[in-house]
Formats: structure tokens, sequence, C-alpha cells
């Protein structure tokens, strides 16, 4: 059987979110890390690839956007969708347009839509201007990102440098009139059209009036309709598809390398009731890892290690050591910490952070991932192969989920 839907997400907590969002439907989700090496015989109806190139060069991340699409063309995939942040994470010589443009290309579509919205969440979109909660992306804490910091709220200013083509905006005044109101302005729209959003019912009409599109981008919730439209259409067999999770036996890991303002509140949390251990870039550069690896060998219960921080500790680490040091030091300790786990017998790993998601996912040479319940919106637990062993990985960014989500992730599969 072909597949339906191909997502190809520019992160691995943003290809968890997207795949966890689509499983709530019932349907067959498979969430691939990284491009596949060979042709899948049996894929599911909808298929996520996720790549680690939200930073990368542009150059880079349109050859493996390419590679993604590619793999999902010869999987039979006829509808494609570009998942990034729903804070649009990205600097002006960002990946979010180059891409875009790039798989328009390769597919001859004409126009694409954008709409990182996710209302659940507290992302939302009004005449093109992109809050956090209340707040403008701009006056959010997203605003010292150490990595892509968000000086401008409005999406159309952020994206045009980006691409070739005009930008335009359908504004929420026109979606709230339904999906034939939006199709007729689509339709007369230029090649680039940012969607406003700021409920589920918003996201529900741009679905509609979107879903036979070559290619849609945006975050995660956008895509959430489509699977029932799609069975509404005849196109999805709903065949309960549906999988238990059996989370394997063994202990637990929490692992943190996110700095956003949830996750510091989250760290804060954890800290009250179990025992953590803090990474300091500096520290590590001067002394490497064998202090955490003697810490973590004495644990009887979960431990948290974490490198998140407040902006001004994150900007003295990047002036003594530089930007991509700093962050390839987190990077690359808390992928080390992870395997070394998984030698003393955990199997349980909550992760927090896109970039440490995918630093993680790649160092326990996980290739695939069978999702399983929603922990919080957007974010679920998930089983996996690593080292000839059953995995449990929850992969979150950095701004989902409450204060008190690492205990809720770890009672949901009873580690203590």
């Amino acid at each position: 059987m072909a597949a339906l839907f191909g997502a190809i997400a520019d992160d691995f907590t943003g290809a968890t979110d997207l795949a966890g969002l689509l499983a709530r439907s019932g349907a067959r989700v498979s969430l691939r890390i990284g491009v596949p090496k060979e042709p899948e015989s049996d894929p599911a109806p909808f298929e996520v690839i996720a790549l680690k190139i939200r930073t990368e060069p542009v150059s880079q991340a349109v050859e493996q956007a390419l590679a993604a699409l590619d793999w999902l063309q010869g999987a039979g995939v006829t509808r494609f969708f570009w998942k990034y942040c729903s804070t649009f994470d990205s600097t002006p010589d960002g990946n979010i347009g180059p891409v875009a443009e790039a798989l328009m290309h390769k597919l001859g579509a004409k126009q694409t839509t954008y709409c990182p919205a996710f209302p659940e969440n507290g992302r939302s979109i009004f005449m093109g201007n992109l809050f956090v909660g209340q707040q403008l992306l701009a006056e959010s804490p997203m605003k010292d990102h150490p990595l892509t910091p968000m000086r401008d709220s409005n999406l159309m200013r952020l994206l045009q440098p980006q691409v070739t083509g005009e930008v335009g905006l359908v504004d929420r005044l026109t979606v709230a009139n339904g999906a034939t109101a939006l199709r007729k302005a689509l339709d007369t729209g230029p090649r680039h059209v940012i969607l406003d959003a700021v409920a589920n019912s918003d996201l529900t009409t741009i679905a509609k009036a979107c879903r036979d599109e070559l290619l849609m981008t945006g975050g995660s919730a956008v895509a959430m309709p489509l699977p029932d439209l799609y069975r509404k259409d005849g196109l999805l067999n709903d065949d309960g598809a549906e999988t238990s999770f059996n989370p394997p036996a063994g202990k637990g890991i929490i692992l943190s390398g996110s700095c956003s303002a949830m996750t510091q509140a989250q760290v804060k949390a954890y800290q009250k009731i179990g025992p953590s251990f803090r990474l300091n870039p500096i520290e590590l550069n001067s002394g490497g890892i064998e202090p955490v690896l003697e810490w973590l060998g004495a644990q009887t219960t979960t431990p948290l290690v974490y490198a998140t921080a407040a902006p001004d500790q994150v900007r003295a680490a990047q002036e003594q050591l530089g930007t991509e040091k700093a962050g390839a030091l987190i990077e690359d300790t808390l992928a080390q910490i992870a395997v070394a786990a998984r030698g003393m017998g955990v199997r349980r790993f909550v992760v927090a952070g896109g970039e440490t998601s995918g630093a993680v996912t790649k160092a326990l040479a996980v290739s695939r991932l069978d999702i399983g319940p929603e922990i919080a919106p957007g974010v679920p637990w998930c089983s996996a192969q690593s080292g000839g062993e059953k995995v449990a990985l929850a992969l979150k960014s950095g701004n989902f989920g409450n204060e008190d989500f690492f205990q809720t992730a770890m009672q949901m599969v009873d580690v203590t």
C-alpha cells in the first residue's frame, strides 16, 4: 500500500509533535529518523521524516530536504508537508523559505501556504503576527533563543528575505468565512501565503481548503485535521491501526538541553523531587564528562541532567567559547550521557530541546519511532530500537508541556 501523506520536519521534536497529532486520529503513522537508506515495502499512510536542519547552512538543509522528498515520492506520497516550529524559529538567512521554495520547484507547485499556529499550545497568528500566549513573538522569551533569537513577530517580514517570490497574507477575517472563501483568496494570491489562525476551527478551515495541495507548510497543528478529512474523501481506510504502547522495563533519565522559559520552569519543578546535575559548557570544555558519568552511576532514582540556563548564563558561555562550540559541547555531552545511560540499564528517555533530541537520537542509533500516547499536546511517548534493546523516548520541544511535565512523563511509564 502506498503512503498518502509525507512530512519533512526540520528537527526531531517537531517530527514527534507532528506524528503524535496525526496519530490522535487512529491512523497509522511512521516516524523515520533521517532519510531511510532503502525503500519501504510497507509504508504507513502517514510518513514523517525527521531531519536535523533547522540551523544547518541553507545548502545542506535544502539537500537533505530534497533527499527526503525523493524517498517519500518513492513511497507513493502525493501530498507533502514541510514542518517547522510553531514559533517560526529562523534567522533572516534561515531555512524555512529556501527549503519551501526548493520543494515547490521539485514538485512543480505554484503556491504554498505557511501556518505555524498551534492554539492548543498558545501559538496563534493574527494579521500576520505570531503570538506566544498573549505576547507577540518578539516580546516573548523566544527573543532570547540562543540559536534563533526571534526579534520580529511579523511572519511576512520574516519570510520575505528568505524567498524569491512575493509573500502575502490571508487574514483571519477571510479564514473565518470558511474553506470556500479561503480557497478563493488563495486562488488569486501570491506564491507564498501566510495564513492567520487563532483557534482550532481555523486550522480545520485551512486544512479543508488546502488538503489537495501538493505542498503545505507550517507547524504540526494545521496538519492535525487531515486524517479525518482524507477519510471523508475516501482516501484513507479506517483500518483500526492504533497500536498499544508498552514501555520497556528499565530505568529512566531526563536530559535537557533546551533553555526555553518553560523548560527552565520544568527543571526547577523536577529539582524539588528528584536528583539533578547541571552541565556547564565552560567546565565541560576543561574537565570533560567524567564527573557527570560518575554521578549518574550513583543514582538510584530517575536523574535529571540539564544544561538549561537563563539567557545571561548562556551568553556568558557563548562569549567565552563561541556560540557554535558552546552548543556543540552540550549536544555532544548529552548524547554521550544517553549512550552511557543505556549501558547502565536506562530504557526510558525524556529529552527536552530540538537540537538535543536530534543529538541524542542519533547517538542512540534510532532509525524509526512508533508513536504512543501523548504526555502533553504535541509530545508523545514513542517506542524504538537502540543497541539491540527496546527503548521508550519522549522528545519535547522546549516550550511545550506544563511545569510538571517531567514528573508526568515518568509517571506514565511508572519510573520513579
